[in-house]
């Protein structure tokens, strides 16, 4: 039975038909039927996705969410098999009670195991465990007219390598083996302080990261002269006592869509700046629950919703280290004259380990993500200035959170595309692919 899909930006804003595939035997011949019929496809896992890397090129896509069995667990080692449509949350429930934790997580837990490699995702602790990629041991890849494989880094090696960040191209990833990390509590000791302008951040994170498992900072995206980059340092580590009970908070929801975003120049500056008072002026020390620290968002259901029926867009880039300071800057100069930008605009620093992903996003310097409602000038205003900005500092942008990056970008910000085209199967295609190599 098909359904519909969508991108969680919601822009642009195209609905994809989908099938879906209930056991992993039946995803070769799911495959063939589909491009029989359609010419390409491409995996779909869960939605979270914001751009235009998970939409396929021919509008219709292979639904993984079905495939969310365990097979098997090593909890004296830490290591969990599962199929490619188990969620992080679904993980999560399994693997916290008996001591264990995602490696790596991104900023929600509602992404599909598959999705996470697929985009590489990384999280609040790059500097020091790397990507999502770093952590996984091994996959099962099944390509269009082919016998299923087994990619590790000693097995089909340059498929392990192409399909680890390579946005669902390389094949259907069926399951995956990952490596977890012990823990002693679902808590997390944090540490929060707020702060004047961008070079406080620098010296915060300079003396912080190295200290601490996790760092992140929250910035006023509106601020500007002295206060430019002003906001939250916010650093954590899993407590080392307490419980290990999954939390299970009461949910909010978005119902429906409204006719204009929510988020506007008016809202924007009255949560900005009563976000930046209340946090402490001194570094403050406190314990959490860990859903609050790592998901945010995600308490609130359907929260993409806020932005209205034109949807919107995710700026994510990262700025080597030698640039970071100037360049980051001049980014939050532009968006705060602009009067647009997102409640949460995430600045952090990243680390120089390197993922095992041909087109892994993270490099060592210093990433900045924030959201922006759709309008028809964004593009060709705000980020071709930004773009500018990212390109003369030899930075580059996220393909999983980008709706409208150029590919005379892409093509320099990832030279290692080429060795991915080689690699692709032939039968997946997405729009953002065929966008940015055309």
């Amino acid at each position: 039975m098909s359904a519909s899909y969508h991108s969680w930006g919601r822009y642009p804003y195209v609905w994809l038909t989908g099938d879906a595939c209930q056991w992993q035997s039946d995803l070769p011949s799911a495959l063939r039927r589909i491009v029989d019929t359609h010419g390409t496809t491409l995996p779909f896992g869960n939605g979270r996705s914001y751009g235009d890397s998970c939409m396929a090129a021919s509008g219709h896509v292979l639904s993984m969410r079905t495939l969310d069995r365990f097979i098997e667990v090593d909890w004296a080692e830490g290591i969990i098999r599962a199929e490619a449509g188990v969620t992080l949350a679904e993980i999560l429930s399994l693997a916290i009670p008996r001591g264990w934790f995602l490696a790596v997580t991104p900023g929600t837990k509602f992404v599909t195991l598959g999705g996470a490699i697929a985009n590489d995702v990384h999280g609040k602790n790059h500097h020091v465990r790397g990507t999502f990629g770093n952590h996984v041991r091994c996959f099962g890849l099944v390509r269009n007219s082919q016998e299923p494989v087994v990619c590790s880094p000693s097995q089909n090696a340059d498929l392990f390598a192409a399909t680890i960040g390579g946005l669902g191209l390389t094949g259907i990833v069926n399951w995956a083996e990952i490596q977890l990390i012990p823990i002693q509590s679902s808590q997390i000791d944090c540490s929060v302080v707020r702060f004047d302008n961008l070079g406080e951040f620098f010296s915060l994170a300079s003396e912080l990261d190295p200290q601490h498992e996790y760092s992140v900072a929250w910035i006023d995206c509106l601020a500007k002269g002295d206060q430019t980059g002003r906001g939250v340092f916010i650093v954590g580590d899993h407590a080392e006592y307490g419980s290990l009970e999954v939390e299970t908070r009461s949910r909010l929801m978005v119902p429906v869509a409204p006719p204009v975003s929510l988020i506007n120049r008016l809202s924007l500056k009255a949560f900005n700046e009563t976000y930046w008072r209340v946090h402490p002026a001194a570094l403050t020390r406190k314990r959490v629950n860990y859903e609050p620290f790592f998901y945010p968002l995600d308490r609130i259901l359907h929260w993409n919703r806020i932005y209205g029926r034109k949807g919107f867009q995710q700026y994510q880039c990262v700025i080597p280290d030698v640039e970071a300071e100037s360049a980051t800057r001049e980014l939050l100069k532009n968006i705060a004259d602009s009067g647009q930008g997102s409640f949460l605009a995430v600045l952090k620093r990243c680390g120089d380990i390197s993922s095992p992903g041909l087109l892994s996003f993270p490099r060592p310097g210093t990433s900045l993500a924030l959201d922006f409602p759709q309008n028809s000038r964004l593009e060709k205003d705000l980020f071709s200035r930004l773009d500018c900005i990212v390109r003369e500092a030899g930075g580059r942008l996220y393909p999983a959170k980008d709706a409208h990056m150029p590919g005379s970008d892409f093509r320099r910000f990832y030279p290692a595309w080429e060795k991915l085209e080689a690699l692709r199967d032939q039968s997946l295609n997405s729009r953002f692919w065929r966008r940015v190599t055309a």
